[in-house]
């Protein structure tokens, strides 16, 4: 009996994450990570920030940061295997079908490191990065994989409220970084954003403290992802990604055609 209860329980709590992700745009679950895995993925993502810099691609972009204190970590799925697993975890997965169905890829995979002092990026959507809109459905998701508890002194990401629902930049308000709130969460939560959301990194005015974030982007499958895993990915790991890995990174032969319609006669 127990067991049924324990099972309801964690289909109405999702329930729950569903409807705020469709209200709200993000949802916020805790306790997805346990602490000796935000431990060991932190060390790892620590790791991965020298080894990027080892083989000479540079954690600050300035571009997009004002200074060094914003580490951004790129190409993660070919440093460490470990971020191969998180890419593929079925607590994520299940959100990304829920948004955007089965005929996914999984469109980048990078983290971000707010050391104290680091600033604030452009705001922007995700979807509107690969996507010039009009933007109608949830067709892109970011997955935030909280190594840090994250709240606006140490620069957690802030959003713009119901934004999820801007179908083109022309609707997007000049003010919008005054009406913007910032995500609050534990270690080992994992955010769930809506990739039509506008948002930001937020500021670190803190003296002393880091915030890590792991970020998983998918796509629908017909969009071309952000970056190009056949280049990105070295031969010797692309060798050892599984049959299902391999689908999401579209690193098969075919491509956009899993969700034509080939129905004769179809409108």
């Amino acid at each position: 009996m127990s067991e049924i209860k324990e099972s309801k329980k964690r289909a109405k709590a999702e329930t729950a994450y569903f409807d705020d992700l469709e209200a709200n745009g993000f949802c916020v679950v805790e306790d997805v990570l346990s602490a000796a895995e935000v431990f060991d993925i932190r060390k790892k993502l620590l790791a991965a920030a020298r080894e990027s810099n080892r083989r000479g691609v540079p954690t600050h972009i300035p571009s997009l940061d004002q200074n060094d204190s914003n580490i951004r970590v790129f190409n993660l799925l070919d440093l460490d295997p470990v971020f191969l697993e998180l890419m593929g975890r079925s607590e994520a997965i299940k959100f990304v079908k829920q948004l955007i169905g089965e005929d996914f890829i999984v469109s980048n995979f990078t983290a971000n490191i707010a050391l104290p002092g680091a600033k604030s990026m452009h705001a922007h959507s995700d979807l509107g990065i690969v996507f010039p809109g009009p933007w109608l459905e949830p067709w892109s998701m970011n997955t935030l994989w909280c190594l840090d508890d994250i709240y606006f002194e140490n620069g957690a990401t802030m959003y713009l409220p119901k934004s999820h629902r801007i179908e083109k930049a022309a609707d997007v308000p000049l003010n919008m970084l005054d009406k913007m709130l910032s995500f609050r969460a534990k270690a080992g939560s994992l955010i769930i954003m809506d990739g039509r959301l506008w948002h930001t990194s937020g500021e670190n005015i803190t003296q002393n403290e880091e915030r890590a974030i792991v970020f998983g982007y998918y796509s629908a499958a017909f969009l071309r992802p952000q970056v190009n895993w056949n280049v990105l990915l070295a031969e010797e790991t692309q060798q050892a990604l599984s049959k299902q890995q391999r689908k999401w990174l579209g690193l098969n032969g075919t491509a956009n055609t899993v969700s034509a319609n080939f129905t004769e006669g179809s409108q």
